[in-house]
């Protein structure tokens, strides 16, 4: 018998260096986009673990307010400026104030140990203060800024519809609106200006609606910069006999901006405003948001580009020199719902707290800090113009 002959295994097929490099990039794409779908996802519960609190309101509630006839209770005040009276190179705070400022800072509260800031908060204080350098101080070629410390609600606040929630907000409007009593009682009859960002725009807003609208007080309010808050022309403003300003010289008047890149995803935001109605009941879904392109001060949908961005400001570390500004850093359009476009996405530090969907909520001063305070001048120059002369 002749033994078979031996079975012949077929060679391996050779996979080239190229082709195994392709697959471990396919590979690693599909992992990305797996992990993205996943934090979109989970991103809402992530952050409300992260800074929600899981205590009462009641431990907010034991805190003493603070007594604004003191200076210690202000982070900027006209005897002790602060961060609020710094300026990149280039620029100068005004040794001639015609108008004195009113600012409400941001959020800077992101502990979940309660629902308010302490206001002896050390890191809450510091982090007050450096947003003031760099959101305020545009404002210290007209005049003095005023800033208080307030009991401001923590960031987990907007998070959860816990009824804690609404208590914390409450409190945080408190303080402000005592904050502003003081300021309107210490200034007297001088012109001013009312600005502030993210939270603090929504308790500014609530002060020109009930402590502003139809008083004596409105008719020294140069305008109200509003600034990283969705407000409604038709709940928020017309109701109170209040308008968005329409002109780079209009006065009385209110204006506000988000700023989004691209590709960019508001939905978070419009879900947020179209939740609520505004204070006299008037629903906020389906109208129009409060947008002012910082690049020309016109309410309309035209595209500015990059070219008439006079300076962003970059943010800075504690201790360092204020930077210098950075002109042509991009360009901006309103669309129809009031969410402001970037042209392009700023790049570098500006990319170090950009807010999921594109948002560029932290840097709604920063983007544009040159235009703003070129504009703040003018709407001054225009509000003081029927004066000039006057016996």
């Amino acid at each position: 018998m002749t033994s078979p002959a031996p079975t012949r295994t077929a060679p391996k097929r050779k996979i080239s260096p190229a082709i195994k490099f392709l697959w471990v990039v396919a590979g690693l794409v599909m992992l990305v986009i797996i992990g993205f779908v996943g934090w979109q996802a989970f991103l809402p519960q992530l952050m409300r673990f992260t800074y929600v609190p899981t205590v009462s309101f009641a431990e907010s509630a034991k805190d003493p307010a603070p007594d604004y006839t003191k200076i210690a209770a202000w982070a900027a005040h006209p005897a002790r400026p602060g961060t609020s009276q710094d300026t990149p190179e280039g620029f100068s705070a005004t040794t001639a104030p015609v108008v004195d400022v009113f600012f409400v800072p941001p959020t800077t509260y992101m502990k979940k140990e309660r629902w308010n800031a302490p206001l002896d908060d050390a890191a809450t204080n510091a982090l007050t203060d450096r947003m003031i350098r760099h959101q305020a101080s545009v404002f210290n070629n007209v005049g003095h800024v005023w800033a208080p410390r307030y009991r401001q609600a923590t960031l987990g606040a907007f998070f959860t519809d816990k009824s804690d929630r609404v208590q914390a907000l409450k409190l945080a409007y408190k303080d402000v609106a005592a904050a502003f009593d003081a300021f309107l009682a210490s200034h007297g009859d001088k012109p001013f200006i009312l600005a502030a960002h993210s939270q603090g725009s929504l308790h500014a807003l609530a002060l020109l609606q009930h402590r502003i609208a139809g008083t004596p007080a409105a008719q020294h309010m140069v305008a109200a910069y509003l600034i990283g808050w969705p407000i409604s022309i038709k709940a928020d403003l017309e109701p109170f006999g209040l308008a968005p300003c329409a002109t780079p010289a209009a006065t009385g008047c209110v204006v506000s901006w988000q700023s989004f890149g691209e590709p960019a995803d508001p939905s978070g935001v419009l879900a947020a405003y179209g939740a609520a109605p505004g204070a006299t009941g008037i629903a906020r879904a389906g109208t129009p948001m409060v947008c002012t392109n910082p690049l020309s001060w016109w309410a309309d949908t035209r595209r500015i580009e990059a070219g008439a961005n006079l300076g962003a400001l970059p943010f800075v570390e504690v201790g360092q020199p204020m930077a210098k500004v950075e002109p042509g850093l991009t360009g901006a359009a309103c669309d129809a719902t009031g969410i402001l476009h970037l042209t392009q996405n700023p790049q570098g530090s500006y990319q170090r707290q950009v807010m999921p969907g594109e948002n560029y909520h932290v840097y709604d001063y920063a983007l544009f800090w040159a235009n703003i305070r070129a504009n703040v001048q003018t709407r001054v120059d225009a509000f003081l113009k029927p004066t000039v002369g006057a016996p």
